[in-house]
């Protein structure tokens, strides 16, 4: 018994993302270069898990409109790219041209997992951190959103077909603006 607790304390640490807020992470640019969220330090963050195949690959334009419209009072959008749904271009280059057709200006990450065992950092905590066991769980599909507030922490979570500028989603993020 001792061995298997030990065995399931090794796997937890090991999986869980220890970070207490979204600005302590890092995360691999569109470019590959490391980028710390603590640029975003004291902003409202939307975060977005995107593919440029999917049904939803509009949202992109409506993503860049409340970026533009939200950005000098302290709001950033953060595209992540995912291919978990089987509706991404293959290379982060190809992505991000692709993403230029939408004049995407907010910044977008390399194309990493957001679902199982492989999920990457980011996704490990907006998955697993609120003290909201309703926003807990898998992201079930491409366009999923978070509310991150200045604090970095998960304030709500938006199921794919909730437009960007949904009057709640607004709603929301002028509150904590």
């Amino acid at each position: 018994m001792r061995l298997l607790l030990s065995a399931l304390f090794l796997w937890t640490s090991i999986t869980s993302v220890s970070a207490a807020n979204l600005f302590e992470l890092t995360a691999p640019d569109i470019d590959g270069s490391e980028l710390p969220l603590s640029e975003f330090k004291g902003k409202v963050v939307l975060v977005v898990n995107t593919a440029s195949r999917c049904g939803f690959t509009p949202q992109y334009e409506a993503m860049e409109e409340i970026f533009q419209k939200y950005r000098n009072q302290g709001f950033v959008v953060l595209g992540f790219p995912s291919n978990d749904f089987y509706q991404e271009l293959s290379s982060n280059e190809e992505i991000k041209e692709f993403c230029e057709g939408y004049r995407i200006s907010f910044p977008l990450f390399a194309s990493s997992s957001v679902t199982g065992s492989n999920k990457q950092p980011v996704y490990e905590f907006l998955t697993n951190s609120s003290a909201y066991q309703a926003m807990r769980g898998e992201v079930r599909w491409n366009f999923e959103k978070f509310l991150v507030d200045r604090k970095g922490q998960v304030i709500a979570r938006y199921p794919s077909a909730v437009s960007p500028n949904h009057p709640q989603l607004l709603n929301d993020i002028e509150k904590l603006l």
